[in-house]
This record gives structure tokens, C-alpha cells and sequence, in this order.
């Protein structure tokens, strides 16, 4: 893996080098997990002219499960606590002789920014942007591989909490033990707090879970993730509870599943993001729930929940292959409850089968 992370920072460093900055500093942890191979608590890493140094405010975590950083990538130790790696990395800049330093602008609080002007005056410092988003867009096979197996737990954890009793027991209960689930199958956690909906409140995206019950006859929507080595995927799926589905249920799940498969029918290379939002959108609104729906129809995942890219209306740029995304449209109506139904997928051409579904619980409507 040393060469892969050493190739991710030269591809980085061209991107500096094009921008005119001989030098950078990366401080936000998902970035810095991806230039290093992890990311020690209030770490940053230094792109440096001679020399690139992973600068962190203590000792490096010698667990056997902990992340360990890029054996080619010296780790740089603070002395003495209370120091900012951010402010010693622009210090170790200036000492390898550059004279100007990308920043993540958007990662570092104004105070901080400061702090890394004063302690060397003559670094002229420059806005990195998202460079480093920009390059984790494209996933290589052994990160899919990591997304491969956070959607197994998921579906996992899924399959056997749908096997157990559920009327009668709290969302916050319901969201407690998926998330216990996805440990006990081998997750570095949930990749994000887990969604449980039931009632009126189904079909809302990121419901907070309350101690409303699960009752006869409801809509139960969840929302789930695993982190699997830092990377993490999500799955959605909706069913009702204990009893055959009313028509109106049955109808709004039909409509949902449509716009879902219309929209995991477009993720293909060369698709615009903002034409796969329409494949969804437009099953939806032509069916009088323009004024229900959701900002966007999916977005990227990876070392964060949320990446680019963004799959909505406004949306610029078009998919490649190798980039793994969510497709979740739902419906909410108000005082009723609602559908929605999210997978994970990596695009891929047509010739190698086209978009690959990594979270496979079905997508059957069942009466649980």
C-alpha cells in the first residue's frame, strides 16, 4: 500500500506544483487518511519540497487494530503538549526552503490561518481547494473492496433485525441494536447515526430516532451504514409492519421503487449528475409529488458519508467510472409517513455489467 499512497501524493504535488505552491498542508482527517493511510487524532500532513512528514501532537497509536500511517511517510512528534501540527507544519515548510503554501482554506478556522502566516512570514499561503476531494472521487479496487464488505455488515445486521420481533419497541431501541449489529459483525462502527422511522414519521431523510413505538399497520423506514477501514457505505429500505400493506401504501412504495430504478438505470460513465437526479425526480414529480421531494437524489461515498459527487438538480460535472454513489429517493407525506429506498453502487460500463449493487437486501415490500 506505500505505493499507492505515495502515488495519491504526487498526484497531489502536480496539482500543487501547477498551482504555483511548492509545498502544502492537509488537515482535514479524511484527506489526510487518504495522502497517509491514516489519520492520528489532530494530525496533518506536510507536502513538502524535500521531505513529506505526517505531523502529529502525540505518540502514534500502536494498537494491532489501530490504522497505522504509510511506512514510507516519517511521522514528525510535537514536543510538549498543547502545540498546533498545523502551525509546525508551515515552520518544517519554511525550513525546507518553499516559499509559498497550499492550505485547505475550507478545513481551517480563520484564528488558524493566521497562526500559520505569523510563524513564517515570508511562506506566501494559497488555497489548496478541494484537490484532495477531487482525487478521492475515483475509487481504486482495494477501496471498493473496503465499501464491498461495510455493505455485507450492513445488509447483514438488516437481515437479522428483520427476523426479530417488532412492534411494540421504540425507534431509538430499533437504532441502538443495528448499531450494535454492525460491531458485533466485524464494522469499525456506523458510518453515520442510524435512522430508524416509523408511523407518520417514515420516509424522512435523516429522522432522528425518539421513543415513538412501532405499531400495527406502519410504514418502518431505516437508514444504515457501516464503516469497514475507514470507508463507509449506506443502505435504506422501508416495510410495514405486521399486517398485508394498505393500497395507499402499496402504491406510494411502487412509485418510490420506480424512481429508484430509474435512477440506478442511469449511473453509467459519461451521465451527467444532474440527469440521474432527473431519471428519479421526474417518475416522482410526474406523479404529483414534485413538492415532496428530497434536495438531491444521491451523492458520493468513501472515507466520508457525504462526498462528491452530488447527484441533484443543479449539479455540474458527469460520472466516471470506479465512483461509488447512493440512489435514495423517498416520498414523505405529511401526517402519514412515507417511502424511502437507498443503495450503494459503483459505476461501471456497460461491458463490465454496468452499475454495481453493493447493498442487496431486497427491495421487496415486506410485512414484517
Amino acid at each position: 500500500m506505500s505505493d499507492v499512497y505515495a502515488a495519491r501524493r504526487t498526484r497531489l504535488r502536480e496539482r500543487c506544483h501547477a498551482a504555483g505552491s511548492q509545498s502544502a498542508v492537509i488537515s482535514h482527517p479524511a484527506n489526510v487518511r487518504y495522502l497517509a493511510g491514516a489519520a492520528p487524532n489532530g494530525s496533518v500532513l506536510l507536502l513538502g519540497r524535500r521531505e513529506d512528514l505526517l505531523v502529529c501532537p502525540g505518540p502514534l497509536d500502536d494498537r494491532p487494530t489501530g490504522a497505522r500511517p504509510d511506512e514510507s511517510l516519517r511521522p514528525h512528534l510535537l514536543e510538549g503538549p498543547g502545540g498546533d501540527p498545523a502551525v509546525a507544519a508551515a515552520d518544517l515548510a519554511a525550513a525546507q526552503d518553499a516559499d509559498a503554501l497550499a492550505v485547505e482554506e475550507h478545513h481551517l478556522t480563520v484564528a488558524r490561518h493566521r497562526a500559520l502566516a505569523s510563524v513564517a512570514p515570508h511562506l506566501r499561503l494559497t488555497d489548496l481547494g478541494s484537490a484532495v476531494e477531487q482525487l478521492r472521487v475515483v475509487k481504486d479496487e482495494e477501496e471498493i473492496s473496503c465499501l464491498r464488505i461495510g455493505a455485507e455488515i450492513a445488509d447483514q445486521a438488516l437481515g437479522e433485525l428483520l427476523e426479530s420481533i417488532l412492534v411494540g419497541r421504540t425507534e431509538r431501541h430499533l437504532a441502538l441494536e443495528l448499531e450494535r449489529r454492525l460491531v458485533d459483525h466485524g464494522a469499525d462502527g456506523p458510518a453515520f447515526p442510524t435512522s430508524v422511522a416509523t408511523g407518520p414519521n417514515s420516509g424522512r431523510r435523516g429522522h432522528r430516532p425518539t421513543d415513538r413505538r412501532v405499531e400495527e399497520g406502519d410504514f418502518l423506514s431505516v437508514c444504515l451504514g457501516a464503516t469497514y477501514r475507514g470507508y463507509r457505505c449506506e443502505i435504506g429500505r422501508t416495510f410495514v409492519i405486521g399486517t398485508s400493506p394498505a393500497d395507499w401504501q402499496i402504491e406510494l412504495y411502487d412509485l418510490v421503487f420506480a424512481a429508484q430504478r430509474a435512477g440506478r438505470e442511469s449511473l453509467v460513465p459519461g451521465a451527467a449528475y444532474r440527469d440521474v437526479d432527473r431519471a428519479a425526480r421526474q417518475v416522482l414529480g410526474s406523479a404529483g409529488h414534485a413538492e415532496d421531494l428530497q434536495p438531491l437524489t444521491g451523492h458520493g461515498v468513501g472515507l466520508e458519508i457525504d462526498e462528491d459527487p452530488q447527484l441533484a438538480p443543479s449539479a455540474m460535472g458527469k460520472l466516471d467510472a470506479c465512483v461509488p454513489v447512493t440512489v435514495e429517493p423517498g416520498v414523505h407525506l405529511p401526517g402519514r409517513g412515507g417511502v424511502r429506498i437507498d443503495d450503494t453502487l459503483v459505476v461501471r460500463p456497460e461491458a463490465d455489467g454496468g452499475p454495481e449493487l453493493l447493498t442487496i437486501t431486497t427491495k421487496e415490500l415486506l410485512a414484517l
